[in-house]
């Protein structure tokens, strides 16, 4: 009795911290776009396929029909990511800062970040179950620094990248779901409605104040908090003993704006989250390996403040004004897994994604530059005893440029701006069986 309870004060102990570290953002994560690759550690191992394979209480995050095929357990994770995030600038006058003499350009400091997560799930039956999870979706993140910019001369003084001082922006999304699944023969369905947090907050654009609708809400530093939430709908068809297929859909998130940017994001400050869809098989190939291939479409190009072209030519703010640019984003992702024996299994992935960001936008998205399209991906679980097993997982995002030309409300300068960025990502996570 003693253990069980000092057990189950260690796991709500447990559970609080991570909460916490979840409650207090979830930073830069520029990956599918601003989508993470995966949830959890099996997941970002596996490429983040696995739509018609359910392991772990996170396919709340991605297909929450799978919720009766995961037991009953809690598990919670943590996340070591790091983007590497530079922009360079051809030869030539121009308005962006060009960095260094060499070529080298200017590159985004504060690269390394802990993200948190944490679900749960519990069978009410053998045909149904739910569960909760709290995750972080994505993010962006940039943090360059004051350079010298001798262009801002002309326009009153400065330096930096926009003539603003240091510049960048800090997007985070955190999630909180539960879900209920129910299964029907061969057929589970799952729903999973959501609430989301977004922080946000922008520095360095006082060139572009002038071209806002609303000058003293676009680039303060101050943080802003946007609340709202949507809902995700799944299911699983099992069609053989050893094959599967999954779909999944989330609807858009719709968020409260953000009301100190209102000059900065299209339609007053509007930032909601956009939908997104995934399908896919599972094919056990043998006892012992499984193999998963996913779709998946991101709908940035629906959210006005993101999917708008840069050069629209209204005010940043108005209804309908400039955005990012961002194209839909399409995903391919390939993952395997090996249960070499009761203790060990092995897992590995690749995913290849689109690049949202096109050339005609790069000189606004030197705030965020989620130009990174291919995931490669493997990790490990290790069962320690009948109730715990350990996942670890890395991801390596090997080097993406987009390279367009250097275009200010006055017209093209002549210049090229090339956007780059590369990343690892390190997951460790813990799940227990209750």
């Amino acid at each position: 009795m003693y253990r069980h309870s000092v057990r189950k004060a260690a796991l709500a102990g447990a559970a609080g911290a991570l909460i916490a570290g979840v409650l207090a953002g979830t930073p830069a994560s520029a990956t599918e776009g601003y989508f993470q690759h995966g949830f959890s550690a099996i997941q970002k191992a596996e490429g983040g396929a696995g739509v018609a394979n359910p392991e772990d209480a996170m396919t709340l995050a991605t297909n929450p029909a799978g919720l009766v095929d995961v037991g009953n357990g809690v598990e919670a994770g943590l996340s070591l990511f790091s983007p590497h995030r530079k922009y360079s600038v051809s030869a030539g006058p121009g308005f962006v800062a060009p960095g260094d003499t060499g070529g080298g350009g200017v590159t985004s400091n504060w690269n390394d970040f802990a993200m948190p997560n944490i679900a749960y799930s519990h069978q009410l039956s053998d045909h149904s179950a739910w569960g909760f999870a709290m995750y972080g979706n994505g993010g962006m993140n940039t943090n360059y620094p004051n350079v010298a910019n001798g262009v801002c001369a002309f326009f009153g003084g400065g330096s930096g990248v926009y003539c603003g001082g240091k510049a960048g922006v800090n997007l985070m999304q955190m999630f909180i779901t539960g879900g209920y699944a129910w299964r029907s023969g061969n057929l589970s369905i799952g729903v999973a409605p959501s609430l989301a947090i977004q922080m946000f907050d922008a520095k360095g654009l006082a060139f572009f104040t002038p071209l806002s609708s609303a000058p003293g809400s676009m680039t303060s530093g101050k943080v802003d908090t946007s609340v709202g939430g949507g809902v995700r709908v799944g299911a699983i068809w099992s069609v053989s003993p050893t094959f599967r297929l999954g779909l999944s859909g989330a609807t858009p998130t719709w968020m409260s704006k953000f009301g100190k940017y209102k000059g900065l994001f299209a339609d007053g400050g509007g930032f909601d989250i956009p939908a997104n869809i995934t399908a896919g098989g599972a094919w056990d190939a043998s006892p012992a390996v499984t193999l998963m291939l996913d779709y998946k479409h991101i709908f940035y190009s629906d959210v006005n403040s993101v999917g708008d072209s840069s050069s629209i030519p209204k005010p940043f703010g108005s209804n309908g004004g400039p955005g990012f640019g961002w194209h839909d984003v399409d995903v391919i992702a390939f993952g395997a897994n090996w249960r070499v024996n009761p203790v060990w299994t092995l897992r590995a992935g690749y995913a290849h994604n689109t690049n949202p960001i096109g050339a005609a936008d790069v000189t606004l998205n030197i705030l965020a530059p989620g130009v990174v399209s291919d995931h490669i991906t493997g990790g490990v679980s290790a069962r320690v005893n009948d109730s715990s097993t350990i996942d670890l997982s890395g991801t390596y995002v090997p080097t993406n440029s987009v390279s367009g030309p250097e275009v200010t409300p006055f017209g093209p300068t002549g210049r090229t701006i090339t956007l780059s960025m590369y990343q690892y990502d390190i997951t460790v996570e813990w799940r227990y069986k209750l």
